[in-house]
This record gives structure tokens, sequence and C-alpha cells, in this order.
């Protein structure tokens, strides 16, 4: 009896052991940093306790929370604009596409983890450049991570003012709403740690299940009573390509689909506060499984539904009342989705700046002060090498990705200039700062 309890006693105490020392060499240079800082001679006792009070803060993220960050982060309004993309590309090769993408998306996100797992130093994906090509590689990153969860921001802030534009059916200046839509996420950033975002993130999650699933009911009704009868196979949609589709709109639409799959570049940050960062694996199953379910159905029943008129985003061949109620409904996911790219390149920026100071806690008046300035000012601007045998395999499909991406990017930067250039000459957008939407 005894030897038995004491043989379980061990087995527990090995894996209670496992989990801490998976928490003591936990992911993150803040660590590193912070027990830097607390063996400095000279520091006070109350900037070593803001330390270890700090440090507890911003490690308190598990996989089950991640999984809500990351569908924060990941599944936004812009899922209605795939059922377009489907009417472009056709059934047959948008359910393809989106569920090709969604699996190539699952494996590169578990590629950056394990960099992230294996450097330690590395904080957010912006660090990954100075991996792969030095100080020159460092700038590029972090310009493009920059640059891109600003521009994100930035289209949440003008996506929001559509939405009251939309709601309200006022005649008030456009402007008006997107001073209130920044002010929204700028409210909504301000919480700096992760794990209290994904207190928000179950209302996000509700809002744009909500959001869709009326969209598929609006629809669907108004091809039942369109046809006097249900009956999908009326609807005008084609398994084939549009007819006359050009290159650049294929290419716009397949960008469509995977950007609506770019949730990996934020995984780095989220890893950086989680107490088992090997858990991400399970997120990574989880959220690409949803995105993969949820894209599917969203893109292939409402194009079922309406066929090759249908708009992007979805909701407005709802008709102009469900179009209303819709917008209503995602108003959170709208702001919480905006504002936590917000929190993810403030974090980042703060990080850089005060890596050897209490202040990058943010639990003191000068940490909570150039905190709030510093998402302010975004709001406003909105090792083993890879040639050994056993990694020949990993690094072919790598390359396979990153010939991907970079198609992807090349073709994708020709198709939006090409879109652009022809909205503007049909008229079919406005100039910007103008009191339409």
């Amino acid at each position: 009896m005894d030897h038995r309890t004491t043989k379980s006693s061990g087995a527990t105490t090995g894996q209670s052991t496992r989990k801490d020392d998976a928490i003591i060499t936990q992911v993150s240079s803040g660590v590193m940093a912070s027990k830097a800082f607390l063996e400095e001679e000279g520091r006070s006792d109350e900037e070593r306790q803001c330390v270890i009070k700090g440090d507890a803060h911003f490690h308190r993220l598990g996989w089950k929370r991640l999984t809500v960050v990351s569908i924060v982060e990941g599944i936004a309004l812009g899922s209605l604009g795939l059922p377009y993309a489907f009417a472009t590309l056709g059934m047959v090769a948008g359910v393809i596409m989106t569920i090709g993408i969604g699996f190539v998306a699952m494996y590169a996100s578990y590629n950056i983890g394990q960099v992230k797992l294996k450097y330690p130093e590395i904080a957010h994906y912006a660090d990954v450049g100075r991996l792969l090509l030095g100080n020159l590689g460092s700038k590029i990153f972090i310009a493009s991570f920059v640059c891109l969860l600003i521009f994100v921001v930035g289209s949440h802030c003008l996506t929001g003012a559509i939405a009251f534009k939309t709601i309200t059916q006022s005649d008030v200046c456009s402007v008006v709403f997107s001073i209130t839509s920044a002010a929204i996420l700028l409210i909504l950033a301000i919480p700096p740690a992760f794990a209290d975002v994904a207190i928000l993130g179950y209302i996000d999650f509700a809002s744009i299940i909500l959001a869709i699933g009326v969209t598929m009911t609006a629809t669907g009704v108004q091809n039942a009573n369109g046809s006097g009868g249900f009956n999908v196979g009326l609807a005008a949609w084609s398994p084939w390509p549009k007819e006359g589709i050009t290159f650049a709109e294929a290419i716009v639409s397949t960008n469509s689909i995977v950007f609506a799959y770019s949730f990996g570049g934020c995984l780095p940050s989220f890893m950086e506060e989680m107490h088992t960062p090997e858990d991400y694996v399970k997120t990574l199953w989880w959220l690409g499984g949803i995105q993969i379910v949820i894209y599917t159905l969203t893109g292939s029943l409402i194009y079922a539904f309406v066929g090759q008129e249908v708009q992007s985003p979805a909701l407005l061949s709802a008709g102009p009342v469900i179009s209303r109620v819709v917008f209503g409904i995602a108003l959170p996911v709208i702001f919480i989705s905006g504002s936590i790219n917000t929190t993810v390149v403030c974090r980042y920026i703060h990080g850089k700046v005060y890596r050897n100071s209490v202040v990058r806690y943010i639990n003191t008046p000068k940490g909570w002060i150039t905190w709030l300035g510093l998402v302010l000012f975004v709001t406003i601007l909105a090792e083993g090498a890879w040639y050994e045998k056993r990694n020949v395999k990993t690094a072919m499909y790598n390359l396979v990705v990153f010939i991907v991406g970079m198609i992807v990017f090349g073709c994708g930067t020709y198709a939006s200039i090409a879109e652009l250039v022809h909205k503007f000459e049909s008229n079919s957008i406005s100039k910007p700062f103008t009191c339409s939407a």
C-alpha cells in the first residue's frame, strides 16, 4: 500500500514538476528582463514589488482564454465578405480554397508558435525579422507589423462609421461617426492584459455568430419568398467561376479568404502572456476548426441563397431593414475585434521603449500615462540547420507556404491597385474625408 502510494505520489510530483518547469522557463524575454531587474542593486522595495506583481499579472493566460482572444483577433465582420468571393470564384473553388487555406494557416501558425518556444526572446512577431535577416529584417518586420495592425484598426474605425450611418439613417457628416468609432476603439483598448480582453471575447463571439446567423436566415427567407417556396436550386449560383472573371478579380477574392485567416501574426504576442505556452497547439485546433466551419458555411450558404447578386458584406443583400439590424448586432465585434489590434501594437511599442524599466508593467502612474498616450496615438494613426535530414521535409513544407505567401503578396498588391483604380475611374467610391461614408 505504502509502495503504491509512494509511486503514485512520485508520478504526481513528476507531472507537477514538469508543469512548474514549463512555467518557470516560460517563453518570455519579459521574464528574463524582470529577473535581471530584481537582481540589480539600488532598486527600491517598491519597484521590486511592482515588477513581481506586474510579471504575475501578465502571465495569467491559459489556452482556453487564448482561444477566445484568438477568436476576437481572427473572426470579424469581414467573414460576411466571403459570399462575394464565392460568387466570383464559384462554389467549388470557394469551398476548396476556404478549407485548404484554413489548414495552411493552421500549419503556418503552428510554426510561428514553435519559433516562439525555441527563441524565448521573441515577444512579438516583429522580432522574428531579426532572426531571419538581422537588423535589416528587424526594420522590415517592425514596419510591416506596426503598419498592418494600425491599418486594420483604421478599417474597423471606417466600418464602425458605416454601421452608425446605416443604423441611424442620419444625414450627419460621416466624420462625426468616424470620431465616435475611434473613441470607442480607444476605450476598449485601454486594458493592457490579453487575459482581461478575453472577457470581452465572449460578447464578441456571440455578436459575430448572431450577425452571420441573422444574415443567413434573412437571405434564406428571401430566397423562399421570392420563389414561392424554399429552393436553393432556383438561386442564380454556379459551381464554377463567374463568366468573364479577370485575374485581378480572382486574386482580390482569394485575398479575402486569405485575410480571413490572418491571425498568426498576433500569436507570439498572445503566447507572451501564457503561463504554459506549449498549450498554444490546443488553441490552434479549436480556432482553426471554428474558422473553417464558420467561413465555409457563411460563404457557401449565403451565396446559394442570394446567387451572383450577393454584395460585400453580405448583410447588404438582406435588404435595408435587415442590414440595419445586423449592423446593430455586429457593433460589439466591430469594436472589440478592432481594439485588440491596438492593444497588440501598443504592447509591442511600449515593451520595446521600457524594456528595462518597471514602467513596462503598466502598474505605476508613469506606466499608465505612457500606455494611455500610446493607445491614443495609435488610435489616431489607426536553432538546427534546415538542411539536416530530419528537417528537409519540414523545410520543404515551409518553402511551399513561403511561396504561396509571396504569390499572394505580389499578385494581391497588383490586384488591389487595379481594383482601386477601376473604382475611382467608375466613381464607385468617394474621395477621402468627405461626408459620404
